[in-house]
């Protein structure tokens, strides 16, 4: 992580978002009138970095009441998403800007907590996860840093806010995102308080729904130095609260791959690299992190392919890849491939592992030279025979390596018609 030239408190920051569009008009229309309203959390933290935020968040003095009449007379859609905890959604032309009064927690239990309204910025700040994430900008676009997220910032260093046991008791998740930050913004160093308490919580980890491990799993999984940081999970006993078994050592050799091919980073893909081996394993996978049906169906397929290539430690040849991708289809295949790279410890760049991906990708997949109504043409009645012909000559076509030339095709099909009615199965 580079240092942060320029940025400091009270600095400036200028940015199309806040001068206008809908972030603008919120910050006038919440702003004034004895109310305060700053742009709060990831949007701060990603404009000082110089990245493009995503979404903007809002913290406000105003209590959700006034916030919803203040928006609505300003031309907003009003969503009350959360008015337990003081929240409510302005949204316009699309954009969804969510936004909380200032508030303090009384009570907390795991994910919930029970809150006070207040008008301290810094009350506020001192209630988020980390550092980097307490930072704050006001309507004319002066920035605001509390706790030291901007030094953090520039050191690339992850820190939580206060004691970091009482921030994880308020909220077990931000035992994953401690790591998933640290991938992203902390250069893969781990502040060492916040990994020690961690390690003391993990177990709380079940807690959590599979839903929100997955998500936060998949983000830090695409970060920047996610093998460094992955592998630390391992050696700390997070990983195994999360899969039972993973191998983060594979995952690094994956990534390690995945770059050498300038692909872009690919979750379900490091996902696999962590640890789907047979198919048991993507279902396992599957199962913990509740992925939806497509990416099961992606574990799976990487695994069903894999299985085929176990043991082998060098690049599959040409014939092998075909039958691969016509079975199973390009994403299986291509997948496969790059585990099999990393479980045969091969160099990212292999010559004939590079080889094997071009081939996978330039392809075309095969594709059976006869359908249903050629073998009617030759005879058959329609009915179970004509999938049964059609079954046996596929087998028999791939084993001949894919014939594309009509002569051979017609002397393969001939042969399956003729045999009798279960031949040439196995």
């Amino acid at each position: 992580m580079s240092g942060l030239p320029g940025v400091r408190e009270g600095r400036l920051i200028d940015d199309a978002s806040l001068v206008r569009g809908p972030v603008a008009r919120a910050l006038e229309a919440l702003n004034g009138r004895d109310v305060e309203t700053r742009v709060v959390g990831g949007a701060v933290r990603d404009l000082a970095l110089g990245l493009a935020p995503g979404d903007f968040d809002l913290a406000t003095s105003a209590p959700p009441e006034e916030v919803m009449r203040l928006a609505r007379a300003a031309g907003f859609k009003v969503a009350p998403t959360g008015l337990a905890h003081g929240t409510v959604t302005l949204i316009m032309d699309g954009q969804p800007i969510e936004t909380t009064t200032l508030r303090e927690d009384v009570e907390t239990y795991g994910r919930r907590a029970k809150v006070a309204f207040g008008r301290d910025f810094l009350a506020d700040a001192r209630r988020r996860d980390f550092t980097i994430n307490a930072l704050s900008l006001d309507a004319g676009g002066r920035l605001y840093d509390p706790l030291g997220g901007l030094e953090d910032l520039a050191a690339g260093r992850v820190r939580f806010i206060g004691d970091s046991d009482d921030r994880i008791r308020e909220d077990y998740l931000r035992i994953l995102r401690f790591f998933r930050f640290s991938a992203r913004f902390g250069g893969g160093a781990l502040d060492g308080a916040g990994l020690a308490a961690t390690v003391r919580h993990r177990s709380h980890l079940a807690r959590l729904s599979r839903e929100r491990v997955r998500a936060e799993v998949l983000k830090l999984l695409v970060a920047p130095h996610a093998g460094a940081v992955v592998r630390s999970m391992g050696e700390h006993g997070i990983l195994g609260e999360i899969f039972g078994f993973a191998d983060p050592a594979r995952l690094e050799r994956a990534v390690a791959i995945e770059r050498f091919g300038d692909g872009e980073a690919d979750a379900l893909l490091r996902l696999a690299a962590l640890g789907v081996v047979i198919p048991e394993d993507a279902e396992r996978f599957s199962q913990r992190l509740r992925l939806s049906n497509a990416e099961s169906e992606r574990l799976l397929g990487a695994a069903t392919a894999l299985v085929r290539l176990h043991g082998v430690v060098s690049a599959p040849a040409p014939e092998v890849l075909r039958r691969m991708l016509f079975a199973l289809g390009r994403r299986a295949a291509s997948d496969a491939l790059v585990l099999s790279q990393a479980d045969a410890g091969a160099r990212p760049d292999d010559a004939e592992f590079m080889a094997a991906r071009r081939f996978l990708a330039e392809t075309p997949k095969p594709k059976s030279p006869i359908a249903g109504k050629d073998i009617v043409a030759r005879g058959v009645a329609a009915g179970p025979r004509v999938g049964e012909i059609s079954r046996a000559f596929e087998r028999l076509w791939v084993d001949s390596g894919f014939p594309c030339d009509a002569a051979t095709v017609e002397r393969l099909l001939d042969a399956v018609i003729r045999a009798k009615p279960g031949e040439g199965k196995g």
